[in-house]
């Protein structure tokens, strides 16, 4: 019986050396089993094609191993990174980085790059001055601007006092007027956002330090995109502005990488001027000289072009681009936004059609790439679950969850390098963190992920039951599998053990059975469900019924798993995401850094 048993959780076939009273005793057990397939990281597909008796229920147990050998990609220790958009120096965020919760929060996701940049990445200007209060403006009356400037200056006089990291503790009070100052701010930046018209912006040698000591204390790389948008009349880059930017950096010796504009295939809509692929590859080159030129930033990162969905005109600029630059540049980078914010609905983020679209675009982005510089690594830069800022109580929201994890598990089992999420704090609803410095149900899916992630990606073999296909229509999986191994930096568990996270968009549950080099072994669950009435739409969430919330300023909370005994079957409920460390599986691939 255990040699049937064996057989049958492995999936393979009894060897043609089995007696037939062995065969017999199989039959009603194999017939059980259907054909079914999901992604695995190899592009792999195992199907059983066994069809059913008559009479006989689909079964709902699904078996699943995984390849420990070796892993089928390696992606960066960074893979989960972060972008903050310029817009926080307009509505005055930028001045409350320095504050503990803010700093807490970022650290808990390093490590991790920073991306400077946005939308309003080519109208920034940088202007060399210290002085904080006269070169800022904001709505309100006299009295409110009066207290806010000053508060601002006598905290950032604080801050100077302060050695190494510095940190801020905010009054409630100042807060609150900050709140206010960036609501009415926000309907400026929308405005702007929807007409695609942006008023220049200002960046001081004083909000370069703050930005940097964000990044800094939160053990974060910053990544800073200049203004491409400066011109000369002949439409090649004026490197003017961007110089002085460079040299106070390495006069304070900041550990910058940097880029060149933010979708420069849309600057004909932005100002009216184009400039091609070719052009772009030229003032990168034109940078990377400068960069040279600069002692302490002649080894520096560069990365780019950062284009838009890779349409066919799109591809064009980027094909341009990468005969001039592609040499030049550490990473090829673009961005994408699944649904437009003004008409989504909660039902988006459960098709599957849509969680596909990003699959046909990495298609499009490693042709061209592996054309001109084969093993370049690629980055997915600025991607958000919705464009035009989100929608408030959705793409903030557990349902925004969907997309988020699936884009990770994806774009990883792909081979992209770095994926770079928009944003961590801004003035829309796509961000990991909202205004009152609370995080948001991303942001704990981001943690979650951080925790229990390595960057070694392990091909997955399933088998199970799968509807009929029907001629002309495509059967999508609404139950997402990925595995990696479990992260180094993670020391409840032992070097070898694997991470399992799932996606289940079925509005039913699933039972999963571990086979192969994973049966048998202790599990530890990490269920992620919505917390309260709200459903999909809330914005809290619990970890194995637990809700999680900041312990202070200062703390985040445990992380608790929940023990399954050895052996015992995986349900994973309707409409939720999961993650399950499976322990001491000592896989091979898993051993070694």
């Amino acid at each position: 019986s255990e040699l049937i048993r064996g057989f049958l959780l492995s999936g393979m076939p009894c060897p043609s050396s089995c007696p037939p009273g062995l065969l017999a005793l199989m039959a009603p057990g194999l017939a059980l089993m259907a054909t079914f397939s999901l992604p695995s990281q190899a592009g792999d597909r195992r199907a059983l094609p066994v069809e059913k008796p008559p009479g006989v229920k689909g079964r709902t147990l699904i078996l699943l191993d995984v390849n420990t050998k070796s892993p089928v990609r390696i992606i960066s220790e960074n893979f989960l990174s972060l972008q903050l958009d310029p817009s926080i120096i307009h509505d005055g965020w930028l001045d409350f980085l320095s504050s503990r919760r803010l700093v807490t929060l970022a650290r808990g996701l390093a490590p991790a790059f920073l991306r400077f940049a946005g939308k309003r990445t080519d109208f920034l200007q940088f202007h060399n001055v210290k002085n904080p209060a006269k070169s800022r403006g904001g709505p309100g009356p006299d009295y409110y601007l009066k207290n806010y400037e000053d508060d601002i200056v006598r905290s950032d006089i604080a801050l100077d006092k302060q050695k190494g990291c510095k940190i801020a503790q905010h009054p409630d009070i100042m807060l609150e007027l900050q709140r206010e100052k960036a609501a009415q701010m926000h309907l400026v930046l929308l405005k702007e956002q929807f007409s695609n018209t942006y008023s220049n912006l200002t960046l001081t040698a004083r909000s370069l330090d703050k930005l940097y000591n964000f990044a800094d204390c939160s053990g974060l790389h910053l990544i800073f995109a200049l203004n491409a948008l400066r011109r000369n009349p002949n439409n090649s880059w004026n490197s003017s502005n961007a110089l002085s930017l460079l040299k106070y950096s390495a006069s304070k010796k900041y550990n910058i990488s940097w880029e060149l504009g933010n979708e420069p295939n849309n600057y004909r809509t932005l100002m009216g001027r184009s400039v091609n692929g070719s052009q772009l590859g030229k003032d990168y080159t034109q940078l990377r000289s400068l960069l040279q030129l600069i002692r302490t930033y002649s080894r520096a990162h560069l990365y780019g072009p950062n284009i838009g969905r890779p349409r066919k005109n799109v591809v064009a600029f980027l094909e341009g681009f990468m005969k001039v630059a592609g040499g030049t540049v550490d990473a090829v980078t673009w961005q994408h936004y699944y649904i437009d914010g003004r008409v989504a609905k909660v039902t988006d983020f459960l098709k599957t059609r849509l969680l596909d679209t990003l699959s046909d675009q990495i298609r499009k982005i490693q042709k061209v790439v592996n054309t001109y510089t084969p093993g370049k690594k690629i980055w997915l830069e600025g991607v958000g679950m919705t464009s035009a800022g989100g929608m408030n109580n959705l793409s903030d929201s557990y349902a925004a969850g969907f997309l988020w994890l699936n884009t990770l598990g994806l774009l990883a089992s792909q081979g992209i390098d770095v994926v770079v999420r928009h944003s961590f704090l801004d003035h829309g609803h796509n961000h990991l963190v909202d205004q009152n410095f609370n995080p948001l149900p991303d942001y704990w899916l981001s943690l979650l992920y951080k925790r229990l992630i390595g960057p070694k990606v392990l091909a997955i073999h399933v088998a199970g039951l799968q509807r009929k296909p029907q001629p002309g229509r495509v059967i999508r999986d609404k139950l997402r599998i990925y595995a990696h191994c479990t992260s180094y930096h993670n020391h409840n568990y032992v070097r070898g053990s694997i991470t399992l996270y799932i996606i289940n968009l079925h509005r039913s549950r699933k039972k999963i059975k571990l086979a192969g080099t994973l049966r048998d072994k202790i599990v530890h669950q990490y269920l992620l469900q919505p917390y309260g009435k709200d459903g999909l739409h809330s914005k809290s969430v619990q970890l194995n019924g637990q809700p999680l919330a900041m312990v202070d300023d200062g703390t985040l909370p445990e992380l608790k798993p929940r023990p399954l005994r050895a052996g015992r079957t995986l349900v994973i409920p309707p409409l939720t995401m999961s993650f399950y460390v499976v322990k001491n599986v000592n896989a091979l691939a898993c051993r070694y850094r």
